[in-house]
Protein backbone atom coordinates (compact mmCIF):
# COMPACT_ATOMS: atom_id res chain seq x y z
CA UNK A 1 0.00 0.00 0.00
CA UNK A 2 2.92 2.64 0.84
CA UNK A 3 4.85 1.61 -2.22
CA UNK A 4 2.06 2.51 -4.25
CA UNK A 5 1.48 5.74 -2.58
CA UNK A 6 5.54 6.39 -3.44
CA UNK A 7 5.16 5.30 -6.80
CA UNK A 8 2.03 8.40 -7.38
CA UNK A 9 3.63 10.97 -6.10
CA UNK A 10 6.89 10.29 -8.56
CA UNK A 11 4.64 10.36 -11.18
CA UNK A 12 3.74 13.78 -12.04
CA UNK A 13 7.64 15.05 -11.15
CA UNK A 14 8.35 12.81 -13.81
CA UNK A 15 5.80 13.89 -16.18
CA UNK A 16 6.71 17.48 -15.89
CA UNK A 17 10.38 17.05 -15.96
CA UNK A 18 9.81 14.81 -19.22
CA UNK A 19 7.67 18.01 -20.48
CA UNK A 20 10.41 20.82 -19.60
CA UNK A 21 13.10 18.42 -21.96
CA UNK A 22 10.41 17.96 -25.00
CA UNK A 23 10.35 22.03 -24.55
CA UNK A 24 14.28 22.73 -24.46
CA UNK A 25 14.70 19.97 -27.35
CA UNK A 26 12.29 21.47 -29.28
CA UNK A 27 12.95 25.13 -29.26
CA UNK A 28 16.71 24.02 -29.66
CA UNK A 29 15.31 22.73 -32.91
CA UNK A 30 13.86 26.38 -34.32
CA UNK A 31 10.14 25.43 -33.57
CA UNK A 32 9.31 28.35 -32.20
CA UNK A 33 7.94 29.15 -28.38
CA UNK A 34 3.68 28.65 -30.12
CA UNK A 35 5.32 25.31 -31.85
CA UNK A 36 6.74 24.24 -28.72
CA UNK A 37 3.84 25.06 -26.47
CA UNK A 38 1.22 23.64 -28.66
CA UNK A 39 3.51 20.23 -28.36
CA UNK A 40 2.99 20.62 -24.94
CA UNK A 41 -0.88 20.81 -24.87
CA UNK A 42 -1.45 18.59 -27.16
CA UNK A 43 0.46 15.98 -24.47
CA UNK A 44 -1.48 17.28 -21.74
CA UNK A 45 -4.63 16.64 -23.78
CA UNK A 46 -3.90 12.82 -23.77
CA UNK A 47 -3.02 12.66 -19.60
CA UNK A 48 -5.70 11.80 -17.42
CA UNK A 49 -7.37 14.54 -16.20
CA UNK A 50 -6.26 14.80 -13.05
CA UNK A 51 -2.34 15.82 -14.37
CA UNK A 52 -4.04 18.58 -16.84
CA UNK A 53 -6.75 19.98 -15.27
CA UNK A 54 -5.52 22.25 -12.56
CA UNK A 55 -7.22 25.32 -13.33
CA UNK A 56 -6.44 28.03 -10.67
CA UNK A 57 -2.07 27.17 -11.12
CA UNK A 58 -1.07 30.30 -13.39
CA UNK A 59 2.11 27.88 -14.63
CA UNK A 60 -0.46 26.28 -16.81
CA UNK A 61 -2.61 29.28 -17.88
CA UNK A 62 -0.62 29.38 -21.41
CA UNK A 63 -0.72 26.15 -21.74
CA UNK A 64 -4.68 25.43 -21.88
CA UNK A 65 -5.30 28.49 -24.66
CA UNK A 66 -6.21 26.47 -28.18
CA UNK A 67 -4.85 26.88 -31.18
CA UNK A 68 -7.89 28.23 -33.27
CA UNK A 69 -9.03 25.48 -35.87
CA UNK A 70 -7.47 25.45 -39.31
CA UNK A 71 -10.20 27.03 -41.37
CA UNK A 72 -12.93 24.36 -43.29
CA UNK A 73 -11.65 23.40 -46.81
CA UNK A 74 -13.20 25.08 -49.56
CA UNK A 75 -14.75 23.39 -52.57
CA UNK A 76 -12.32 22.41 -55.06
CA UNK A 77 -12.75 23.73 -58.71
CA UNK A 78 -13.79 20.47 -61.11
CA UNK A 79 -12.33 20.25 -64.71
CA UNK A 80 -14.62 19.29 -67.85
CA UNK A 81 -13.64 17.09 -71.08
CA UNK A 82 -15.77 17.83 -73.96
CA UNK A 83 -16.26 16.46 -77.10
CA UNK A 84 -17.37 18.66 -79.93
CA UNK A 85 -17.92 16.98 -82.86
CA UNK A 86 -19.76 18.28 -86.79
CA UNK A 87 -20.15 16.71 -90.08
CA UNK A 88 -19.62 18.43 -93.70
CA UNK A 89 -20.13 22.39 -93.21
CA UNK A 90 -20.17 22.76 -89.83
CA UNK A 91 -16.18 24.01 -89.71
CA UNK A 92 -17.02 27.93 -88.40
CA UNK A 93 -20.33 26.28 -86.13
CA UNK A 94 -17.75 24.32 -84.57
CA UNK A 95 -15.19 27.00 -84.14
CA UNK A 96 -17.92 29.39 -82.72
CA UNK A 97 -19.15 26.95 -80.49
CA UNK A 98 -15.65 26.13 -78.85
CA UNK A 99 -14.50 29.66 -78.63
CA UNK A 100 -17.66 29.85 -76.58
CA UNK A 101 -16.96 27.56 -73.87
CA UNK A 102 -13.09 27.70 -73.68
CA UNK A 103 -11.37 27.56 -70.92
CA UNK A 104 -7.88 26.45 -69.21
CA UNK A 105 -9.05 24.38 -66.89
CA UNK A 106 -10.82 21.81 -69.13
CA UNK A 107 -9.84 19.46 -71.92
CA UNK A 108 -11.54 19.98 -75.50
CA UNK A 109 -11.76 17.12 -78.49
CA UNK A 110 -12.79 18.27 -81.47
CA UNK A 111 -13.94 15.98 -84.46
CA UNK A 112 -15.06 16.50 -88.19
CA UNK A 113 -16.36 13.16 -89.42
CA UNK A 114 -15.19 11.67 -92.57
CA UNK A 115 -18.19 13.44 -94.70
CA UNK A 116 -16.57 16.80 -94.02
CA UNK A 117 -13.98 17.50 -96.96
CA UNK A 118 -10.80 17.06 -96.56
CA UNK A 119 -9.79 20.69 -96.78
CA UNK A 120 -11.99 21.51 -93.89
CA UNK A 121 -10.77 19.07 -91.62
CA UNK A 122 -6.93 20.35 -92.60
CA UNK A 123 -8.28 24.09 -91.82
CA UNK A 124 -9.67 22.67 -88.43
CA UNK A 125 -6.30 21.38 -87.76
CA UNK A 126 -4.11 24.28 -88.85
CA UNK A 127 -6.68 26.42 -86.71
CA UNK A 128 -6.12 24.64 -82.98
CA UNK A 129 -2.39 24.45 -84.23
CA UNK A 130 -2.04 28.32 -84.89
CA UNK A 131 -4.29 29.81 -82.26
CA UNK A 132 -1.72 31.28 -79.86
CA UNK A 133 -4.07 30.78 -76.79
CA UNK A 134 -4.15 26.79 -77.41
CA UNK A 135 -0.98 26.63 -78.69
CA UNK A 136 0.05 27.61 -74.96
CA UNK A 137 -2.21 25.63 -72.76
CA UNK A 138 -2.34 22.37 -74.82
CA UNK A 139 -5.91 21.52 -73.77
CA UNK A 140 -7.39 21.58 -77.52
CA UNK A 141 -7.20 18.47 -79.46
CA UNK A 142 -8.33 17.75 -82.58
CA UNK A 143 -8.93 14.35 -83.43
CA UNK A 144 -7.06 13.88 -86.70
CA UNK A 145 -8.38 10.29 -87.15
CA UNK A 146 -11.79 11.09 -88.24
CA UNK A 147 -14.54 8.82 -87.95
CA UNK A 148 -17.61 8.64 -90.26
CA UNK A 149 -20.37 9.14 -87.91
CA UNK A 150 -24.39 8.01 -88.83
CA UNK A 151 -26.45 9.59 -86.22
CA UNK A 152 -28.36 6.68 -86.43
CA UNK A 153 -26.51 4.15 -86.27
CA UNK A 154 -23.64 3.08 -83.40
CA UNK A 155 -20.81 4.70 -84.91
CA UNK A 156 -21.91 8.21 -83.25
CA UNK A 157 -21.21 6.08 -79.69
CA UNK A 158 -18.13 4.68 -81.26
CA UNK A 159 -16.76 8.35 -81.88
CA UNK A 160 -18.17 9.26 -77.91
CA UNK A 161 -15.85 6.42 -76.75
CA UNK A 162 -12.96 7.17 -78.89
CA UNK A 163 -12.94 10.40 -77.78
CA UNK A 164 -13.56 9.36 -74.11
CA UNK A 165 -10.15 7.21 -74.47
CA UNK A 166 -8.50 9.99 -75.98
CA UNK A 167 -9.66 12.19 -73.27
CA UNK A 168 -8.10 9.73 -70.81
CA UNK A 169 -4.89 8.98 -72.55
CA UNK A 170 -4.00 12.68 -72.82
CA UNK A 171 -5.16 14.13 -69.33
CA UNK A 172 -5.87 12.69 -65.78
CA UNK A 173 -6.70 16.01 -64.12
CA UNK A 174 -10.90 16.09 -65.59
CA UNK A 175 -14.15 15.25 -63.73
CA UNK A 176 -16.68 15.30 -65.95
CA UNK A 177 -17.08 14.50 -69.84
CA UNK A 178 -19.75 16.12 -71.73
CA UNK A 179 -20.77 15.70 -75.56
CA UNK A 180 -21.88 18.52 -78.01
CA UNK A 181 -21.87 18.77 -81.65
CA UNK A 182 -21.25 22.02 -83.48
CA UNK A 183 -25.18 22.94 -83.44
CA UNK A 184 -25.13 23.02 -79.57
CA UNK A 185 -24.61 26.43 -77.31
CA UNK A 186 -23.67 27.23 -74.40
CA UNK A 187 -26.51 29.21 -72.37
CA UNK A 188 -23.79 29.70 -69.39
CA UNK A 189 -20.63 30.45 -68.93
CA UNK A 190 -17.85 28.15 -68.10
CA UNK A 191 -17.56 30.09 -65.01
CA UNK A 192 -20.91 29.32 -64.40
CA UNK A 193 -20.60 25.56 -65.17
CA UNK A 194 -17.52 25.24 -62.92
CA UNK A 195 -18.77 27.05 -59.75
CA UNK A 196 -22.08 25.57 -59.84
CA UNK A 197 -20.29 22.10 -59.95
CA UNK A 198 -17.74 22.30 -57.80
CA UNK A 199 -20.55 21.47 -54.88
CA UNK A 200 -21.86 18.64 -56.55
CA UNK A 201 -20.49 15.12 -55.73
CA UNK A 202 -17.90 13.77 -58.55
CA UNK A 203 -19.85 10.69 -58.86
CA UNK A 204 -23.10 12.00 -59.92
CA UNK A 205 -24.31 11.45 -64.12
CA UNK A 206 -26.34 13.59 -65.63
CA UNK A 207 -28.42 11.23 -68.34
CA UNK A 208 -31.97 11.29 -69.44
CA UNK A 209 -33.05 7.76 -69.59
CA UNK A 210 -36.81 5.79 -69.04
CA UNK A 211 -37.47 2.22 -69.30
CA UNK A 212 -40.64 3.28 -71.00
CA UNK A 213 -39.67 2.29 -74.45
CA UNK A 214 -43.78 2.52 -75.80
CA UNK A 215 -43.51 2.97 -79.77
CA UNK A 216 -39.70 2.53 -79.65
CA UNK A 217 -39.84 -0.98 -78.67
CA UNK A 218 -41.64 -2.02 -81.69
CA UNK A 219 -39.70 0.85 -84.06
CA UNK A 220 -36.04 0.97 -82.44
CA UNK A 221 -35.14 -1.81 -80.33
CA UNK A 222 -36.66 -5.14 -82.55
CA UNK A 223 -35.43 -4.41 -85.69
CA UNK A 224 -32.35 -4.98 -86.82
CA UNK A 225 -30.34 -2.78 -89.02
CA UNK A 226 -26.93 -2.59 -90.71
CA UNK A 227 -24.95 1.18 -90.12
CA UNK A 228 -22.93 1.47 -93.36
CA UNK A 229 -20.69 4.17 -91.74
CA UNK A 230 -19.15 0.63 -89.81
CA UNK A 231 -17.61 0.02 -93.11
CA UNK A 232 -17.99 2.59 -96.07
CA UNK A 233 -15.92 6.07 -96.83
CA UNK A 234 -18.89 7.63 -97.54
CA UNK A 235 -22.04 8.46 -95.61
CA UNK A 236 -25.66 6.88 -96.29
CA UNK A 237 -28.29 5.77 -94.23
CA UNK A 238 -28.77 2.31 -92.45
CA UNK A 239 -30.58 0.05 -94.06
CA UNK A 240 -33.30 -3.02 -92.63
CA UNK A 241 -32.38 -6.73 -92.21
CA UNK A 242 -35.07 -9.77 -91.56
CA UNK A 243 -36.05 -10.87 -88.88
CA UNK A 244 -36.72 -8.92 -86.14
CA UNK A 245 -35.25 -9.63 -82.98
CA UNK A 246 -37.43 -10.13 -79.24
CA UNK A 247 -36.08 -8.03 -76.35
CA UNK A 248 -33.11 -9.02 -74.37
CA UNK A 249 -33.93 -10.87 -71.07
CA UNK A 250 -30.03 -10.49 -69.60
CA UNK A 251 -30.70 -7.04 -69.38
CA UNK A 252 -32.80 -4.14 -69.40
CA UNK A 253 -32.97 -1.44 -71.86
CA UNK A 254 -33.43 2.04 -71.20
CA UNK A 255 -33.46 5.35 -73.61
CA UNK A 256 -33.54 8.87 -73.27
CA UNK A 257 -31.12 12.01 -74.57
CA UNK A 258 -28.10 11.31 -77.04
CA UNK A 259 -26.59 14.31 -74.82
CA UNK A 260 -24.81 14.22 -71.27
CA UNK A 261 -22.56 14.75 -68.75
CA UNK A 262 -20.72 11.79 -67.30
CA UNK A 263 -18.79 11.32 -64.39
CA UNK A 264 -15.09 10.49 -64.71
CA UNK A 265 -15.59 7.35 -62.58
CA UNK A 266 -18.55 5.98 -65.52
CA UNK A 267 -16.23 6.70 -68.01
CA UNK A 268 -13.75 4.68 -66.99
CA UNK A 269 -16.09 1.97 -66.78
CA UNK A 270 -17.18 2.40 -70.28
CA UNK A 271 -14.10 2.18 -71.45
CA UNK A 272 -12.05 -0.93 -69.51
CA UNK A 273 -15.46 -2.57 -69.19
CA UNK A 274 -13.85 -4.81 -66.62
CA UNK A 275 -16.80 -7.04 -65.79
CA UNK A 276 -17.45 -7.12 -70.05
CA UNK A 277 -20.83 -5.47 -69.86
CA UNK A 278 -20.38 -2.08 -71.89
CA UNK A 279 -18.74 -4.01 -74.58
CA UNK A 280 -21.77 -6.58 -74.72
CA UNK A 281 -23.92 -4.15 -74.77
CA UNK A 282 -21.80 -1.86 -77.62
CA UNK A 283 -22.42 -5.45 -79.55
CA UNK A 284 -26.16 -5.94 -78.94
CA UNK A 285 -26.32 -1.82 -79.54
CA UNK A 286 -24.59 -2.14 -83.20
CA UNK A 287 -27.98 -3.77 -84.57
CA UNK A 288 -30.54 -0.57 -82.37
CA UNK A 289 -32.21 2.47 -84.26
CA UNK A 290 -30.44 5.38 -82.68
CA UNK A 291 -28.35 3.43 -80.44
CA UNK A 292 -26.86 6.90 -79.41
CA UNK A 293 -30.00 7.31 -77.43
CA UNK A 294 -30.08 4.07 -75.42
CA UNK A 295 -26.44 2.81 -74.83
CA UNK A 296 -25.47 4.87 -72.06
CA UNK A 297 -28.28 5.13 -70.10
CA UNK A 298 -28.69 1.15 -70.87
CA UNK A 299 -25.29 0.50 -69.18
CA UNK A 300 -25.44 2.79 -66.70
CA UNK A 301 -28.93 1.27 -64.98
CA UNK A 302 -27.40 -1.90 -65.62
CA UNK A 303 -24.59 -1.39 -62.89
CA UNK A 304 -26.31 -1.04 -59.16
CA UNK A 305 -23.05 0.85 -58.19
CA UNK A 306 -24.02 3.73 -60.87
CA UNK A 307 -27.52 3.46 -60.58
CA UNK A 308 -27.92 5.90 -57.12
CA UNK A 309 -25.74 7.86 -59.21
CA UNK A 310 -27.96 8.73 -62.13
CA UNK A 311 -29.61 12.27 -62.50
CA UNK A 312 -32.54 12.17 -64.63
CA UNK A 313 -31.68 15.15 -67.08
CA UNK A 314 -29.16 16.17 -69.87
CA UNK A 315 -28.94 19.61 -68.49
CA UNK A 316 -30.16 20.67 -72.48
CA UNK A 317 -32.67 23.10 -73.75
CA UNK A 318 -34.11 21.19 -76.63
CA UNK A 319 -37.84 21.43 -78.58
CA UNK A 320 -39.32 18.69 -79.87
CA UNK A 321 -42.65 18.04 -81.69
CA UNK A 322 -44.96 15.50 -79.53
CA UNK A 323 -44.50 12.70 -80.56
CA UNK A 324 -40.83 13.42 -81.07
CA UNK A 325 -39.23 13.09 -84.27
CA UNK A 326 -35.56 12.11 -85.40
CA UNK A 327 -34.02 15.86 -84.98
CA UNK A 328 -35.59 18.43 -82.92
CA UNK A 329 -36.78 22.28 -83.84
CA UNK A 330 -34.40 24.74 -84.98
CA UNK A 331 -34.26 27.51 -82.33
CA UNK A 332 -34.46 30.90 -83.47
CA UNK A 333 -34.72 34.60 -81.20
CA UNK A 334 -38.80 33.04 -80.47
CA UNK A 335 -36.96 30.94 -78.19
CA UNK A 336 -34.84 33.20 -75.76
CA UNK A 337 -37.51 33.03 -72.99
CA UNK A 338 -37.64 29.56 -73.00
CA UNK A 339 -34.39 28.88 -73.16
CA UNK A 340 -33.77 31.60 -70.30
CA UNK A 341 -36.38 29.67 -68.20
CA UNK A 342 -35.36 26.34 -68.29
CA UNK A 343 -32.22 27.04 -67.05
CA UNK A 344 -30.32 24.91 -68.81
CA UNK A 345 -26.51 25.29 -69.46
CA UNK A 346 -26.85 24.40 -73.39
CA UNK A 347 -29.63 24.16 -75.95
CA UNK A 348 -29.79 23.14 -79.32
CA UNK A 349 -29.57 22.64 -82.21
CA UNK A 350 -28.68 26.11 -84.06
CA UNK A 351 -28.20 27.31 -87.39
CA UNK A 352 -24.79 28.81 -87.58
CA UNK A 353 -24.43 32.64 -87.14
CA UNK A 354 -28.23 32.95 -86.69
CA UNK A 355 -29.29 36.44 -84.72
CA UNK A 356 -30.40 34.28 -81.45
CA UNK A 357 -26.47 32.95 -81.00
CA UNK A 358 -25.81 36.83 -81.16
CA UNK A 359 -27.82 37.49 -78.66
CA UNK A 360 -26.79 34.58 -76.30
CA UNK A 361 -23.39 36.20 -76.64
CA UNK A 362 -24.26 39.70 -75.43
CA UNK A 363 -26.98 38.90 -72.91
CA UNK A 364 -25.78 35.58 -71.39
CA UNK A 365 -21.79 34.90 -72.14
CA UNK A 366 -20.73 38.64 -72.65
CA UNK A 367 -18.75 37.17 -75.41
CA UNK A 368 -17.83 40.07 -77.65
CA UNK A 369 -16.06 39.75 -81.38
CA UNK A 370 -15.57 35.93 -81.77
CA UNK A 371 -13.70 35.93 -78.62
CA UNK A 372 -13.46 33.81 -75.79
CA UNK A 373 -16.84 33.85 -73.51
CA UNK A 374 -14.75 36.46 -70.37
CA UNK A 375 -14.18 34.87 -67.13
CA UNK A 376 -11.87 35.01 -64.26
CA UNK A 377 -9.09 33.63 -65.90
CA UNK A 378 -9.00 35.97 -68.86
CA UNK A 379 -5.91 38.13 -68.52
CA UNK A 380 -4.05 40.93 -71.32
CA UNK A 381 -5.10 43.38 -73.49
CA UNK A 382 -7.20 42.81 -75.37
CA UNK A 383 -9.41 41.04 -72.57
CA UNK A 384 -8.62 37.19 -72.37
CA UNK A 385 -5.54 37.27 -74.72
CA UNK A 386 -3.38 35.72 -72.16
CA UNK A 387 -4.15 33.36 -68.94
CA UNK A 388 -4.47 34.96 -65.60
CA UNK A 389 -5.42 32.55 -62.78
CA UNK A 390 -7.04 29.50 -64.26
CA UNK A 391 -8.24 28.40 -60.83
CA UNK A 392 -10.31 32.08 -60.28
CA UNK A 393 -14.04 31.77 -60.95
CA UNK A 394 -16.40 34.64 -61.20
CA UNK A 395 -19.78 33.44 -61.37
CA UNK A 396 -22.78 35.78 -62.87
CA UNK A 397 -26.28 35.33 -63.24
CA UNK A 398 -26.27 31.78 -65.46
CA UNK A 399 -25.02 30.27 -61.90
CA UNK A 400 -27.83 31.08 -60.17
CA UNK A 401 -30.24 30.11 -62.79
CA UNK A 402 -28.53 26.53 -63.18
CA UNK A 403 -27.99 25.69 -59.34
CA UNK A 404 -31.55 26.45 -59.37
CA UNK A 405 -32.55 23.59 -61.62
CA UNK A 406 -29.99 21.13 -60.42
CA UNK A 407 -31.08 21.50 -56.73
CA UNK A 408 -34.26 20.44 -58.09
CA UNK A 409 -33.19 17.68 -59.84
CA UNK A 410 -30.64 16.31 -57.23
CA UNK A 411 -33.59 16.87 -54.22
CA UNK A 412 -36.56 15.11 -56.72
CA UNK A 413 -33.60 12.21 -57.77
CA UNK A 414 -33.28 11.80 -53.42
CA UNK A 415 -36.85 12.10 -52.98
CA UNK A 416 -38.49 10.08 -55.58
CA UNK A 417 -35.20 7.79 -56.17
CA UNK A 418 -36.32 7.69 -59.77
CA UNK A 419 -33.04 6.71 -61.21
CA UNK A 420 -33.51 3.99 -63.82
CA UNK A 421 -36.90 3.50 -63.19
Amino acid sequence: MMGSVMEKKWVFPLVVSSLICIFLIATSFNMGLLNSLHTINTIFSILPSRFSSNQSDPAYAEMKVKQPPSPPAGPTIPRFAYLISGSKGDLDKLWRTLHALYHPRNQYVVHLDLESPAEERMELASRVEKDPMFSKVGNVYMNSKANMVTYRGPTMVANTLHACAILLKRKKEWDWFINLSASDYPLVTQDDLLFTFSHLNRKLNFVEHTSKLGWKEDKRAMPLMIDPGLYMQTKSDIFWVTPKRTLPTAFKLFTGSAWMVLSRSFVEYCIWGWDNLPRTLLMYHSNFVSSPESYFQTVICNVPEFVQTVINHDLHFISWDNPPGQHPHVLSLNDSSKMIASNAAFARKFKHNTRVLDKIDKKLLGRKNGTFTPGAWCSGDPNCSKVGDPNKVKPGPGAERLRRLISRLVLNAKVEQNQCK
